[in-house]
């Protein structure tokens, strides 16, 4: 009976089939989009693919280990399994990585995200998403029980997030910032956060974004380039000219696989931030939709393993990390086809990228431990009952808004009563 709880449902077979659809046409992507500057600069056509296929095996590892986390079971306060200590232990170490970049930061592309350590480069601010996702989890859960006032769930969840949106701005970086912030509206939302709050935490979100894009050249820039690109086709509107090159060049069908001409040092970032522009010049219009029907797909798997799940905390950790992915696809994919300003933002599980691919991975991990134990703890709704002589202790929390919800887990070891 054990067994059959832990085998995996239906969606989460959907999120492995779209995750290694995009993984794997990723890796093919990568090579054809890299190989020619590869071999300009490097003497070695298929380095970025090495490197990249490298990081997925990385990341299939942590997957694997990841979707075996029993979240729902009862451990020691210290047990690193044990959801509330993984959340603060991984946001701390996320919080000193970034601070760490402050200090010893390896600058690409214009931001100094990425911490060199010999083969390998590490970027904490993708892992730094996934801390603020548990630790916001962990407090919204404990409020909604009553264990935290409004006031003191407002300071720390602040307490938990400022300070990790702050040293990525500082790196700069405003697209893993508004990666970061976007994840945990969404979390919040799903958590069932008042709607006034909601919407003065927008409104100030977008205040304080239009004050740094007018106080920095750079940003401006870019969202004049989205405005007009051919008002200065030579330098910010560049980039955005010519991904639009590839997309029209592309048709229905494309040009063929591996025959893309602005990769030929034309398209810059060509097999990271900018992929899709190669996917839509190489296979077309038919490349694009099939890549947009994973993700669409991957959104529905996610968020039916969310809704079936019986245990609070994973229906949030679920629900915010597939909103968090499906976001960050749908950011990139609008910035390269000129839809909105450029972010930076990679395509998940599609773009080059080692901390991005295992990060990416790892969560996909975490929601397949959602679909695999989040209903396999058995739930008990309580009340004070009577029998023959004993006095049942049972409890039947409900949330601030007077709705009833599942109140605890207990491991499988209480059987549920039929009655409640």
């Amino acid at each position: 009976m054990r067994n059959h709880r832990r085998a995996l449902t239906r969606p989460a077979y959907l999120l492995l089939g779209a995750t290694c659809f995009l993984v794997l046409g990723g890796l093919l992507m990568i090579y054809s989009a890299s190989s020619v500057s590869d071999y300009v600069k490097l003497g070695d056509s298929a380095y970025h693919v090495k490197k990249q296929l490298v990081s997925a095996l990385i990341g299939v590892v942590g997957l694997l280990v990841l979707s075996r986390w029993d979240f729902g079971k009862r451990r020691g306060a210290l047990d690193l399994r044990r959801p509330e200590t993984a959340a603060w232990v991984l946001w701390g170490l996320s919080l000193a990585g970034l601070v760490a970049v402050e200090v010893a930061g390896v600058g690409k592309w214009g931001a100094t995200s990425w911490i060199d350590l010999g083969p390998v480069s590490v970027q904490p601010s993708e892992y730094a998403k996934l801390g603020c996702l548990l630790v916001v989890a962990i407090l919204t859960i404990r409020w909604r029980r009553g264990a935290l006032e409004d006031k003191q769930f407002l300071i720390r969840m602040l307490g938990a997030t400022v300070p990790i949106v702050v040293l990525v701005m500082m790196q700069p970086d405003m697209g893993t910032t508004i990666s970061i912030v976007l994840a945990v509206f969404i979390l919040l939302w799903l958590g069932g956060l008042r709607g006034r709050w909601l919407a003065l935490a927008g409104g100030l979100g977008l205040s304080l974004a239009a004050a740094m894009i007018w106080v920095a050249g750079y940003r401006m820039e870019r969202v004049t380039a989205f405005l007009n690109p051919w008002a200065d086709p030579t330098d910010s509107g560049y980039q955005i000219i010519q991904s639009l090159y590839a997309f029209g060049s592309g048709g229905l069908f494309g040009v063929g696989l591996g025959l893309s001409r602005q990769k030929f040092l034309y398209l810059p970032a060509a097999h990271t931030d900018f992929i899709f522009a190669v996917i839509g010049e190489e296979l077309g219009l038919a490349g694009t939709l099939a890549v947009v029907a994973a993700y669409l797909v991957f959104a529905y798997a996610g968020l039916r393993i969310a809704l079936e799940c019986k245990d609070p905390f994973g229906r949030l950790l679920a629900g915010g990390l597939t909103a968090m992915i499906v976001a960050q696809a749908v950011m990139n994919m609008a910035a390269v086809t000129g839809l909105v300003p450029i972010t930076g933002i990679p395509l998940p599980l599609v773009s080059a990228g080692g901390s991005s691919i295992t990060f990416t991975l790892g969560c996909v991990g975490l929601i397949l431990a959602v679909s695999r134990y989040g209903g396999s703890s058995r739930v008990r709704l309580v009340r004070p009952t009577a029998t023959r002589g004993s006095e049942r202790a049972s409890t039947d929390e409900r949330w601030r808004d007077g709705g009833s919800r599942v109140s605890r887990t207990d491991g499988g070891r209480t059987p549920a009563r039929r009655g409640a």
